[in-house]
Parts: C-alpha cells; structure tokens; sequence
C-alpha cells in the first residue's frame, strides 16, 4: 500500500504518541504494588501522548481544527478540516498492564470522516482507511470483514462497564438476549481496538453504546472500507455524533440489528 501524504502525517503522530506510551506501559507493572498505584501516572502518560499527536498534526496542517479526549476542541481556520484524536483508548486495560489499547486518529472533513489510523504499540499493529481506499493492516495486508452469515457461527463484541447507568442496564438487558444466539461475546476493553479487529475479520460484528466521537470515528471508517455497515440502534446510518454503534458485514449487521431492536 502507497500511503497519501495525509495518511502519512497521521502515522508519524500515531507511531510518535505509541512510542510514549509504550515507555509508559513498561513501567506500569512495577507501579502496580506501589500504595499509590498507577492511576496517576497513567493520566499523565495519556495526556502526554495527546500533546504529542496534537503537536505533529498542528506542524504539518496548521489550519485544521482539533477535538480531542483530553484537551476538548481548539479551532481552526480553514472551515472545512477537522482532526478527532483519542491518544488512548482502553485506558483501564493500560492501568492494568493489558496490552489492548491503541493511539485513535481521524480526520474529518466536510463533516464526513475521510482517513483514521488506529495503532496499537505493543501489539505493533497499524490499522489504516482511507474513503475509498481500503482498510488496511501494516501496509501490507488488506483488510475484510468476515464472511460468516448466522449469528449462531458468529463471535461478537460488545462494551459494558455496569457502574449502574441507564446505558450500562440497557447493555446487560441486550447481552442476555444475545448470547444465546451467537458463538461467543467479547468484551476487550477498547472500542477501537474492537472496531479494527472486526475490520480484520476477528470480530464478526459488534453493538455498543454511550461513545464519543473519538471512540466511533476512527474504527466506522475503517469498518466501512473493509465492506462492513454500521448502522445506530434505530438503523440508520452510523453516525459519531449518537454514540451508538451496530456493525457487521451485510448479513450479520442486520440480524444482530433485529436481535437488539426488542430489548429497550
């Protein structure tokens, strides 16, 4: 795969932030028996991660707007670019030592997302989309959606945190009627991560939400460009702005749709 000069600047600043944040990930393990714990420090390594990314991207494309996890939106000047960053996502699973977590990067424009790059460092895998490019996994393999056609054969991902929200009620509600019609359910710790596994056809479909734009946008591309659909609860077209996510390849995306409609 030949990179475009744009993919190529979100690269730089993923794989940057993702050499931070791996330094940072090798010492958790030994912060974890201190009587203070890792909590802070891991705040501290995302936050530092998002200033390296937000300082790449602003060097190459100056003119372009930001919304980011930590630092919220600063405003650009060109009207129609926006980067979405999240420098890291399943960042329990980095306080826990649990190598499941990755640097997210999309770029908007015109209010369509248009390029993302999902990295996870210790993994050392680089998941890259472009709109009609392709998904793509370290350059060099290009990405489908699996094949399957029956939920019964499918393994699926979902996101639950049960701390006793409406949202996280509603998930337990749709986990038990789901997991009896699949093969298996999945719950990794990182939507972007998840997204980009069912890009690579790990996953064979997905549901979750209560997410932010930076969770959603990276991954739906990438979803998209591998020949999957995403769709919110309702059905309609995935959107980052609704925090709701059902995806899948043309078969499963819709069954797992009508398994979820019911359970509100």
């Amino acid at each position: 795969m030949a990179r475009s000069a744009i993919l190529n600047v979100m690269v730089s600043a993923a794989t940057k932030a993702g050499r931070s944040l791996t330094k940072d990930f090798n010492e958790v393990e030994n912060l974890q028996v201190s009587r203070k714990g890792p909590a802070d420090f891991v705040s501290k390594a995302d936050l530092r991660a998002e200033q390296i990314i937000f300082a790449e991207l602003q060097k190459a494309r100056p003119t372009y707007a930001f919304l980011m996890e930590e630092g919220g939106e600063v405003a650009g000047t060109d009207g129609q670019h926006r980067w979405i960053v999240d420098p890291l996502d399943g960042t329990t699973n980095f306080l826990h030592s649990i190598p499941l977590f990755a640097v997210a990067i999309a770029l908007e424009r015109a209010n369509e997302i248009v390029a993302a790059v999902i990295y996870n460092p210790v993994l050392d895998e680089l998941y890259t989309a472009e709109k009609g490019g392709g998904t793509w996994l370290n350059d060099r393999k290009r990405l489908r959606v699996a094949g399957r056609k029956s939920l019964a054969d499918a393994v699926v991902c979902t996101g639950i945190k049960t701390q006793g929200t409406a949202n996280d009620s509603l998930q337990l509600r749709q986990l038990a009627h789901i997991n009896p019609a699949v093969a298996g359910i999945r719950r990794s710790g990182s939507i972007a991560m998840d997204m980009a596994w069912l890009a690579a056809g790990r996953y064979d479909a997905l549901w979750e939400a209560g997410l932010a734009p930076w969770d959603v946008a990276p991954g739906m591309l990438m979803v998209k460009e591998a020949g999957g659909f995403v769709t919110d609860y309702a059905g309609s077209p995935g959107s980052v702005w609704n925090g709701q996510i059902v995806a899948g390849n043309e078969t499963l995306q819709p069954a797992l749709l009508k398994e979820l409609k019911p359970i509100q």
